[in-house]
Parts: C-alpha cells; structure tokens; sequence
C-alpha cells in the first residue's frame, strides 16, 4: 500500500467531518484581481452564514495579508516545523473569516518524515470540521504549485479580465490542466469570473470565447459565474487595505461580488465534492508533487 493511500485511509478513520467545499480561485496571470476576488468573496460568504477560511497559498507573496492590512503571528510553516496547531496558525479576518498564510511552508514539505506528513494531514483535517468552504488563493500563472493545486481542487474559479493576454493566458492554464494525466473534466468544477468588464455583455463575450476554444479544442466544460464590472471604488479599497464589500458595500463591484456569493451559495454541488475536504486535497496535493507514493 502506497503512503498516500495510507493518509486518505487515515483521513477516512478519522472523526473529522470531511464534507468542507474547497474553491481554488486562479488566473491565467497576475494583475487581475485573484486575490481581490478570493477576500471578498470570502467575506460575502461569511455574511450569509458559511464558515470560510482562505489559504493563501501564493508563497513567497503575501498579497492577502495587505490586502487585509494583517499580519498574521504564525503560517503553514511554523505548523510544520515548530509544532503550532492549525488553529494557531489560524488568523481571523473581518467578518469572522479565517486566514492561514502558506508562507514558505509548501517548499518545505519535501523534507517532511512520514510521521511529520502524517500529522500535517491530521492538522489540516481539523479545518473540515471548522469551517464550511475553503478558498486557496493559488500564485498567478502556469507554475507547477499552482497548476497542482488547481489540478487537485474539486472547484475552480478562474480569473479574467478584458486584456486580451489575460484571455490568452487564461487558455494556456486550461491547456495545461488538460495535459495532466489525471484531469477528469467530469469531476471538476470550472467557473470563470469575468473582472474589470464595462458591461453584462462585455463579460459574456470574454467567456465565450474561453469556453469556444476550450469545449472544441480541450473537450472541457466551463460554467460562468458573472461578472465584476470596473468600478474606481476598487482601487481606492486596495489603497486603504479594506476589501471594497466592507469599505464600499454600495458600489457596483461589491455587489457583483454579492451575486457570486449568492450564486456559490444556491447552486448545485455535487455530494462528492462536498465531501472532498481540506485534507483530501493536501493528500493528493503532496501525491501531485510525488512527496507521497
């Protein structure tokens, strides 16, 4: 029996509850409001009664620490060397929301013993008992963390805006997920977020190109969720480090992001994809980058 076999049985024995959502929000490239999209998203979430924690898993950047303007005393990292618990790790944002920094943590992982993987998978495992939805704030681009992370989420929010190497980018993320030899487009779910758009029509037509090229040259379904129309109230929520849903709850954006919400929150998921958890994903995570066999 291989060791990731070993963490999902261990993960299964467990009494945790397993059936936390987990939402990867990515994008082709940076500069388009991943990260902007993933705070506020959360802290809509929040406000209609879900549990959300974000792991900010674009290490190296803290972009969801400036973004909330807090800085977090622990991250993955010291979860993984210095014996903090996840809910020491665990910083709490506006709204009640959760945040858990990834710091250098993941480029750590390869030197983990089984013991220590072991107890990061059961760490991890607390997170489906405590919260209802987990968002990673994956990196920006086609980097091999972000693609295994993308590649590992049951859900999937991908990020676009009307720059045309925003689209092109956004294609290239999908083409790459396609190579991957386990990707199963029947078991992921793939929403696009249309951002900075000046209209409704605007947005669909960005999505329909995505979807064109993708459905007829990668045999992959993508779902719209909507759009985020360009709003100037924006850029001044990311100058005073407030998310715009809390800074500016009447403008056009935050309302967007009210809709999203919304629409996450009544739509139709899958059993099996509730029931994928934090942990499952890391197990298949650490599989991905064959930390595990």
């Amino acid at each position: 029996m291989d060791q990731a076999t070993k963490l999902r049985q261990m993960v299964k024995a467990n009494d945790y509850k397993t059936n936390a959502r987990v939402i990867a929000v990515t994008s082709g490239k940076g500069g388009v409001g991943k990260t902007t999209l993933a705070v506020n998203l959360a802290i809509e979430l929040s406000k209609k009664g879900k549990r959300v924690v974000i792991f900010d898993a674009d290490f190296g950047l803290a972009n969801v620490e400036v973004m909330l303007g807090i800085r977090p005393g622990f991250n993955l990292l010291d979860l993984i060397r210095y014996n903090k618990s996840i809910d020491e790790i665990i910083t709490t944002g506006p709204n009640k929301i959760g945040f858990i920094s990834g710091g250098s943590g993941v480029s750590e992982l390869a030197s983990l013993d089984k013991n220590s993987l072991k107890i990061l998978i059961s760490e991890m495992a607390k997170l489906d008992q405590m919260y209802d939805i987990v968002i990673i704030d994956t990196g920006a681009g086609i980097t091999d963390s972000v693609m295994e992370f993308v590649m590992v989420s049951p859900e999937v929010l991908l990020v676009v805006t009307p720059e045309p190497t925003s689209i092109t980018d956004a294609y290239s993320l999908l083409k790459v997920l396609r190579r991957k030899e386990d990707f199963n487009p029947l078991y992921k779910t793939i929403n696009v977020v249309t951002n900075r758009v000046e209209s409704e029509e605007e947005g669909k037509e960005i999505y329909s190109k995505i979807h064109t090229v993708s459905s007829k040259f990668l045999n992959t379904k993508l779902d719209y969720l909507g759009p985020i129309y360009q709003d100037k109230n924006a850029s001044m929520a990311i100058i005073e480090q407030k998310p715009i849903v809390l800074a500016y709850p009447n403008s056009i954006a935050a309302r967007n992001v009210s809709m999203l919400a919304s629409k996450l929150t009544t739509e139709q998921v899958e059993e099996y994809k509730k029931k994928e958890g934090i942990a499952k994903v890391f197990v298949e995570f650490l599989r991905s980058k064959r930390l595990v066999r």
